[in-house]
C-alpha cells in the first residue's frame, strides 16, 4: 500500500494526513505537468503510485522547486494553515495563464453530535481509491482541455492563514486567475482529518465565444 500515515487507534492523525496530502501534490503536480506537455516527455520517468503508473519529472531544477515547496506545504498542513494550493500554467512569451489547476483543503469538522457514534476511520483501500479517481481525471483531461499550442511554464501559489510563518523566499503573487474561463470540477478525495476538493479552469476559445 502506497499511502502511508500515522495512526491512532485507527485513525489518522493530523501529522499523518498532511503527508499524505503533501504527497498527493507533489505527484499531482507532476502528473499534470506530463499531462499538458509543459515538459518534453523524455524529462519524465514512470513511478508506481497509488497503484497507478504515475509519471515524474526527472529534471533536477524541477525536483529541486517542487521539494523545496512542498516542504513548506507539508509544515502549513501539519499547523492546519493551509487551505489552497494552485497551479498555474503560464505561456512562456505572453505570462498569460491558460489553466488554473485549484486545490481546495479543508480541515474535516470533528464535532460529533451527542448520542450520534463517530464515523469509522476511512480504510487506505477507500482512500486510495479516491486518490486514484483524481489521478485518472487528470489522465483524461487531455479530451476536454484545450490544446496548449504554445510553450508554457508553471507557478505554484499556495494559500496560508495570516499568521502563518512564510520562509523569507516566498513573495506575493498575482493570482493567476483567467478571465471568462470555463471550469471542470474534478473528485475530492478525504482523510479524515483533511478534505481536497479540485477543479480546473482554462482559458475559453475565442473562436466559441
Amino acid at each position: 500500500m502506497q499511502v502511508q500515515a500515522q495512526l491512532t487507534k485507527g485513525k489518522i492523525t493530523l501529522k499523518g494526513s498532511a503527508r499524505i496530502v503533501t504527497e498527493f501534490f507533489k505527484y499531482g503536480i507532476n502528473s499534470i505537468l506530463f499531462q499538458r506537455g509543459i515538459y518534453p516527455i523524455e524529462e519524465f520517468e514512470v513511478k508506481k503510485k497509488y497503484g497507478l503508473d504515475v509519471w515524474v519529472s526527472s529534471d533536477p531544477q524541477v525536483t529541486k522547486y517542487l521539494e523545496k515547496i512542498m516542504d513548506s506545504v507539508g509544515e502549513w498542513l501539519a499547523a492546519g494553515k493551509i487551505n489552497k494550493l494552485v497551479l498555474a500554467v503560464n505561456s512562456r512569451e505572453t505570462r498569460e495563464t491558460m489553466e488554473r489547476w485549484q486545490f481546495d483543503v479543508h480541515l474535516v469538522d470533528e464535532v460529533v453530535v451527542p448520542e450520534e457514534k463517530p464515523k469509522p476511520p476511512k480504510s487506505d483501500k477507500a482512500l486510495q481509491m479516491e486518490i486514484q479517481a483524481i489521478f485518472r481525471q487528470i489522465a483524461a483531461s487531455v479530451s476536454f482541455l484545450p490544446i496548449l499550442e504554445e510553450k508554457c511554464t508553471f507557478n505554484i501559489l499556495v494559500y496560508t492563514d495570516a499568521d502563518a510563518e512564510v520562509p523569507t523566499t516566498w513573495a506575493d503573487s498575482d493570482p493567476h486567475h483567467i478571465k471568462n474561463a470555463e471550469q471542470v470540477r474534478l473528485r475530492s478525495f478525504s482523510t479524515d482529518v483533511h478534505r481536497v476538493e479540485s477543479m480546473v479552469a482554462y482559458r475559453r476559445d475565442p473562436d466559441l465565444c
